[in-house]
């Protein structure tokens, strides 16, 4: 699909502006304002390629903890992704009550995920099932990494969605480390893709670091699932830049060398240059939208320092139903 200047523009964007927050984050973590952060870094393009194929507001999401690009395309605001960090009043996945990037966000129909890896596919899968019974036209985008694939829940929410041709777009997001294993450690096969050939869909591997191609696979798999199709599986390669978590030490099973290596796959360094060799945008525009984007992280990170936490009576609402009794 050829794509206009505009929208070309719009989706490098939203990769700098996820990235600029992601790495605020970090900042935050290191000066102790915030306990825990979970980076994106290295995912923006497969996120923002793959957010960009879908109707926001219509279609549904089950993302996971990494999908930071992702939530910001869908609408979630750097504000609401600081207020989750600091853990303050008005943080719209979790009220403040679950650690950071447990992403959902009601208005858009992102549903929350569990800490436990791979749950959300298994709700990808109802929810894919609630969309065929219905004979709605929607479909269902759920995100992984490619670790766990390896996990009980996945392979019942895939099988699941094949069996009963549900309009589900299962992205795995191949960073090459599974926590802290590669992928030649956690699955025999080379690509997780390969593991759709023995469930009964299509398995599609993609170049996780080119948004254009990512977008272009997705729209087709989103299609394909819109008209009845069934559902996809699309691996997503591309290289996890930071550490697993800030609670990570990543130099006990990485070389610096081969970090620095991977640098030059950043998705963001590939977009920049396809634009500017396309004249698509100048230096000066791509300068003015870096400085637009720190100032929007910068305004984000004030309000949420401002912010307040919630009350002690927000505690147990909504997690126990109010006690309501008649007459």
């Amino acid at each position: 699909m050829e794509l206009s200047s505009e929208l070309k523009k719009e989706m490098y964007w939203m990769m700098l502006l996820s990235r600029r927050l992601d790495e605020r984050a970090w900042v935050l973590h290191r000066q102790g304002k915030i306990a825990f952060h979970i980076s994106g870094i290295g995912h923006e393009a497969a996120q923002v390629g793959a957010a960009f194929a879908l109707k926001k507001g219509f279609d549904w999401v089950t993302p996971y903890y990494r999908d930071l690009a992702l939530m910001l395309c869908l609408g979630l605001t750097p504000r609401e992704f600081v207020l989750s960090l600091m853990g303050k009043s008005g943080d719209p996945s979790s009220g403040a009550r679950q650690m950071p990037s447990h992403f959902s966000l009601r208005r858009v129909n992102a549903v929350s995920h569990s800490a436990p890896v791979a749950t959300q596919t298994v709700h990808a899968a109802g929810i894919g099932l609630a969309i065929k019974m219905k004979k709605e036209d929607k479909v269902v985008l759920t995100t992984i990494g490619e670790g766990s694939t390896s996990q009980g829940e996945w392979y019942e929410g895939v099988n699941w969605a094949a069996v009963h041709q549900l309009p589900v777009i299962f992205l795995v997001q191949n960073n090459q480390y599974a926590i802290s294993v590669p992928p030649e450690l956690q699955m025999a096969v080379k690509s997780s893709a390969d593991k759709a050939c023995g469930l009964g869909l299509p398995g599609i591997t993609v170049d996780g670091t080119d948004v254009f191609e990512v977008f272009d696979i997705v729209s087709s798999a989103v299609e394909r699932a819109r008209t009845g199709g069934g559902p996809t599986l699309i691996e997503a390669r591309m290289y996890r830049i930071t550490p697993h978590s800030s609670d990570d030490d990543d130099r006990t099973y990485r070389s610096r060398e081969e970090v620095e290596e991977n640098k030059k796959k950043d998705p963001i360094i590939l977009i920049r240059q396809k634009l500017l060799d396309t004249l698509v945008v100048s230096e000066k525009e791509l300068q003015e939208m870096d400085s637009n984007a720190k100032e929007i992280v910068t305004e984000a990170v004030k309000f949420g320092e401002e912010a307040p936490y919630p009350s002690f009576e927000e505690a147990s609402y909504p997690v126990f139903v109010e006690d309501v009794r008649n007459g």
